[in-house]
C-alpha cells in the first residue's frame, strides 16, 4: 500500500476488539484510529475519523452492524466497510451485500485474511472469506441485476424493515417502549405501532419471542 489505511473496529466483545487490534498491528501501514463496541457509535465515528475502512461486528447494542453498514455507506460512499461475522449462511452475507459492505470476513478465518481483505477493499474489489462460497457472491449480483449497492433487491433473511429492526433490536435489548421512543426521536404510539407491526410479520406475541428471535438472527447476542 503506498499510504497508511486509516480503520475504525467495532465489535461489542472487547477481548476481540484486543486481538483484532493486536493482528493489525502486526500489518505494515494499518492504524486503528477508534473503537467501539455501539453501532450507532460506529457511525459517529466514521463522521469524525473519516477512516478508509470499517471492521464491523453484526451484533451489537445501539445499533446492530448491518444497518450501521447501510448507514456509513450511504452518508460516507468512499468508505468501505467489512462485516467480521461467525454467521457463514447465504442470507448473512446476501444481507450485509444489500447493506453496501465491501467485504465479509468470517470470524474463525485465518489471521492472514484479515490483511487481504483490507487490501483488497482498498483497491476498490469485493472481499469474501474462501468459505463463503463464490456461487454467494456470483448469486447475489445475478439476483440485483449487477447492483450491488444498498437498496438493490434480493431475499433477505429477516422480513423486516430497517427501523423495524432497529425497534427490534432496542426491545431485545430490554429497553421500554419510552425508552426507544426517546432514542430514536418517535413519539411512544409510533413505537407501539411498529411493535405490533413486528409481532404480526413474524408471528410472534410476546416479548420473549421478539427476543429469541432477535438472537437467532445475530441482531443480539445473549449477554447483551
Amino acid at each position: 500500500m503506498t499510504k497508511t489505511m486509516r480503520v475504525v473496529l467495532a465489535d461489542d466483545h472487547t477481548l476481540v476488539r484486543a486481538g483484532i487490534r493486536a493482528l493489525l498491528r502486526s500489518l505494515t501501514e494499518i492504524e486503528v484510529v477508534a473503537e467501539t463496541g455501539d453501532g450507532r457509535e460506529a457511525v459517529n465515528l466514521v463522521k469524525l475519523h473519516e477512516p478508509d475502512a470499517v471492521l464491523m461486528d453484526i451484533g451489537m447494542p445501539g445499533l446492530n452492524g448491518l444497518d450501521s453498514t447501510a448507514l456509513i455507506v450511504k452518508r460516507h460512499p468512499g468508505v468501505a466497510v467489512i462485516i467480521l461475522s461467525m454467521h457463514a449462511t447465504q442470507a448473512y452475507v446476501f444481507e450485509a451485500l444489500r447493506a453496501g459492505a465491501a467485504g465479509y470476513v468470517l470470524k474463525d478465518a485465518a489471521e492472514e485474511e484479515l490483511g487481504l481483505a483490507l487490501r483488497a477493499v482498498e483497491r476498490g474489489e469485493r472481499y469474501l472469506s474462501p468459505r463463503v462460497s463464490k456461487h454467494v457472491i456470483d448469486d447475489y449480483l445475478r439476483r440485483a441485476g449487477g447492483d450491488a449497492t444498498p437498496g438493490a433487491k434480493t431475499e433477505t433473511f429477516e422480513p423486516l424493515t430497517a427501523r423495524q429492526r432497529e425497534i427490534l433490536q432496542l426491545v431485545a435489548e430490554g429497553r421500554t417502549t419510552r425508552q426507544i421512543a426517546e432514542r430514536l426521536n418517535i413519539s411512544v404510539k409510533t413505537v407501539e405501532t411498529h411493535r405490533t407491526q413486528i409481532m404480526t410479520r413474524l408471528n410472534v406475541h410476546d416479548v420473549a419471542g421478539l427476543t429469541r428471535y432477535a438472537i437467532g438472527i445475530g441482531l443480539v447476542t445473549p449477554e447483551s
